[in-house]
């Protein structure tokens, strides 16, 4: 699916820092933690929580924050639907990782399984 220019021009330059306290509170007001968000978010970029909380500092937009990420070789298996897009469809690269990160995100408040939202090689 595309994106719009706009669209994704949006997401690039959006902070991290502005967003990361939504996803916090999104999980916490469905029973998860802080800790379990951080290893999701560790899992997707290969961002450890001293990472996380330099790129915060700086305030580091998404466009820097996916730029300097490992991304997992497995992210490919993030699919469905977010903010009325299919992630797996999304052809903007950045856009598409942004998206994983939220269905990750939506995926654990939602109470799914640790092993099902990192996409372990048993499932």
């Amino acid at each position: 699916m595309n994106t719009t220019a706009a669209h994704d021009e949006k997401i690039a330059k959006l902070t991290f820092a502005s967003v990361y306290p939504i996803y916090i509170a999104k999980v916490e007001k469905k029973g998860r933690t802080k800790e379990e968000l951080n290893e999701v978010i560790e899992w997707l970029t290969g961002y450890n929580n001293k990472k996380l909380q330099e790129l915060i500092k700086e305030k580091a937009t998404f466009e820097t924050f996916f730029k300097h990420a490992t991304l997992n070789p497995n992210a490919h298996l993030i699919t469905g639907l977010i903010c009325g897009y299919r992630v797996e469809e999304i052809t903007n690269p950045l856009t598409q990782q942004v998206r994983y990160l939220d269905k990750l995100v939506d995926e654990l408040a939602k109470g799914k399984k640790m092993d099902k939202i990192l996409r372990s090689a048993e499932n």
